[in-house]
């Protein structure tokens, strides 16, 4: 069983004041006995290029009989001639593989890898530890948050870089997420990687938020800051593949490429991701599970995340593997049901979200594991062909409805006491995502000057119905930063330039005439959506018969039942995705007044409806929609 308080590097003074590292590694199949030495070398970061200074080696002691063969040191910090071993501050470290022949050959196996447990991390991916004299706890100042429900969620996706640079600059940015009604951040990973810009989909490490992003002290401002406005954050952990400086990769393959020594399997990983991704995580072993259980019970407990966005479930959920990623699910709602901000009371679900990527298997992994939530290209995919070919169909009404597509609406699951429960599931619904081209390339990438290499934002009004349709549909509605001002990256459909794209949000946008009209819609949506019970709920009604007659209007209702605290809610919803405004006659559900809620900040619209059923006939603009709530 990995224990985090042995795995790592951990720096103190002792009670005479002298400087201490202590680092322990698990490195399951390689032992002493079999000839193997491992050696940590370290040195204070102030020393790293000075060229006088060497590193302060020292070989590890392999614990015998260990389960997971624990390798361990402390390092005693002395201080000679001008080091600054001893010091306050950060330390570098990294490890190497010997091996030794029965004839005393000794053997470099892997002149360099980086701890698959390290907390902390600095350039060229060397592991770090920080040596202090005083206290480095956070002050966290969350204790009375709660993770909102699934139901009312409004999620941002965001890359930290690509957004506003670091941890801190997406924190000058949550006021303003907060007006489009976000209420959770999903957070491409944040994990350390390879200096070259990429989305950060080949992880080398598992615990260590990257130092460029602004490390661990600037992630724990961020969430406490989100939480704060009563914003959850997720993180987009990737456990399907690893990238090759990964450690159970690198220094397992090393060994198997080396003539002599035993050739341990690796306890992590086996094979190649089929998209040739980084090689592959074997879900079938037990140190696989319990590595990426651990990793995610720390983010929860260290760092205080909400939940998790699994990557790349599609190709993990499959044959053997499958149950690996259930296990791991489930374990990690276990854990949650533990900690206070995910309870809603001793006999309620865990508020923990867990959401994979499960394209083309999202419905498997909600139905069959402990997974409440999932990504779905079909709406993002509807949106981007409806927009290139100018049309609206029946089957767009039905994506915004997912229980039509037999979308689960709930699973059971048990509370703290270990009584079953049921909980709401439901898929993420999204116009663009990090994976494409944002919705205006679809749009055009023509205007008055020719052709253009992004997306024509003059079209900025063509996105106005779907932005209404994303915000009123049932579901997880989930933006990509800068959709929302019209943002127009066109990205490559593959290669590196796909993923070494840095695609820097334009906020130059958000001042000018198109951004400022398309940022009001959703600002309308977003307050819309939070106040609206009928527009969080799990039904609806699409009005088929009488959408998209001679024109490209449709209509639909949501509603949510009364509780014992609050009466029913009704919402009708009428989208325009043509040029021309033009008029549906629509029978409304439940006789009373009516009001149009996207523009009345604008203007004062009511329907008196006198019976149920009635039908009314409405103007709707073009390229736009209507959004009526009943009073009550």
């Amino acid at each position: 069983m990995i224990d985090l308080n042995t795995a790592g590097a951990f720096a103190s003074y002792d009670a005479s004041g002298n400087a201490h590292i202590r680092v322990g590694l698990y490195l399951p199949g390689i032992r002493q006995q079999d000839g193997f030495s491992v050696v940590v070398r370290i040195i204070h970061s102030a020393d790293r290029f000075n060229v006088s200074v060497k590193t302060q080696d020292e070989n590890l002691t392999w614990v015998e009989n260990s389960d997971l063969d624990l390798w361990t040191a402390t390092v005693a910090l002395a201080g000679t001639g001008n080091s600054h071993s001893g010091d306050e501050g950060e330390y570098l470290y990294r490890f190497q593989l010997w091996w030794t022949a029965a004839n005393g050959t000794k053997m470099l196996i892997t002149s360099w890898f980086p701890d698959p447990f390290a907390r902390s991390t600095d350039i060229g991916l060397m592991s770090a530890v920080t040596l202090s004299k005083v206290s480095t706890a956070f002050n966290w100042t969350d204790n009375h948050y709660k993770t909102p429900d699934l139901q009312d969620l409004i999620v941002y996706e965001l890359q930290v870089e690509e957004f506003n640079d670091t941890f801190d600059g997406v924190i000058d940015r949550l006021d303003y997420l907060d007006s489009l009604g976000v209420n959770c951040l999903e957070l491409m990973p944040v994990t350390s990687a390879k200096l070259d810009f990429d989305w950060g989909y080949g992880p080398v490490y598992h615990f260590s938020p990257h130092p460029r992003f602004g490390g661990s002290a600037g992630l724990k401002r961020l969430v406490d800051a989100a939480h704060a406005r009563g914003m959850a954050v997720i993180l987009d952990v990737v456990y399907e593949h690893v990238d090759t400086s990964f450690a159970y990769y690198g220094v397992y393959n090393d060994i198997a490429n080396t003539v002599g020594p035993l050739h341990p399997a690796s306890p992590l990983v086996k094979g190649w991701n089929v998209w040739g991704f980084g090689p592959a995580c074997d879900f079938t072993q037990p140190f696989t599970k319990d590595f990426f259980v651990a990793a995610n019970q720390y983010w929860l407990d260290e760092y205080h995340v909400d939940g998790f966005r699994y990557d790349e479930v599609t190709d993990l959920y499959t044959g053997a593997r499958a149950a690996g990623y259930a296990e791991l699910a489930e374990h990690v709602y276990s854990h949650s049901l533990t900690i206070p901000r995910f309870q809603a009371g001793a006999t309620s679900y865990s508020r923990l979200i867990q959401c994979a990527e499960a394209l083309g298997r999202s419905k498997d992994v909600m139905n069959q594991t402990y997974t409440n939530c999932a990504w779905t290209n079909d709406l993002l995919n509807k949106v981007e062909d409806m927009l290139s070919w100018n049309y609206v169909d029946d089957s767009f009404a039905h994506i915004l409805d997912p229980s039509f597509s037999g979308y689960p609406s709930s699973q059971t699951v048990v509370d703290s006491t270990n009584h079953p429960v049921q909980r709401p599931v439901a898929p993420f619904q999204y116009l663009e995502s990090h994976d494409h081209s944002q919705l205006i390339v679809f749009a055009g990438t023509l205007n008055d000057n020719g052709p253009l290499p992004e997306g024509n934002r003059d079209l900025f009004y063509k996105l106005q119905p779907y932005a209404i349709a994303l915000y009123t549909c049932q579901g997880i509605p989930m933006l990509w930063q800068g959709q929302e001002f019209a943002d127009n990256y066109n990205l490559p459909d593959n290669g590196a330039a796909r993923v070494h794209l840095r695609r820097d949000t334009h906020w130059q946008y958000f001042y000018d005439q198109d951004g400022q009209s398309l940022i009001r819609v959703y600002r309308r949506l977003g307050q819309l959506r939070r106040a609206s019970r009928a527009l969080r709920g799990t039904q609806s009604y699409y009005y088929y018969q009488q959408s998209h007659q001679n024109n490209q209007i449709i209509a639909f209702h949501r509603y949510a039942a009364a509780s014992a605290n609050q009466p029913e809610d009704w919402a009708m919803v009428l989208l325009n995705f043509s040029n021309s405004a033009g008029q549906i006659n629509v029978p409304f559900p439940k006789a009373g007044n009516w009001q149009e809620m996207l523009d009345a900040d604008q203007r004062n619209y009511t329907l008196a409806v006198a019976n149920d059923g009635d039908f009314e006939t409405i103007v709707v603009p073009s390229n736009y929609g209507m959004v009526f709530i009943r009073e009550t």
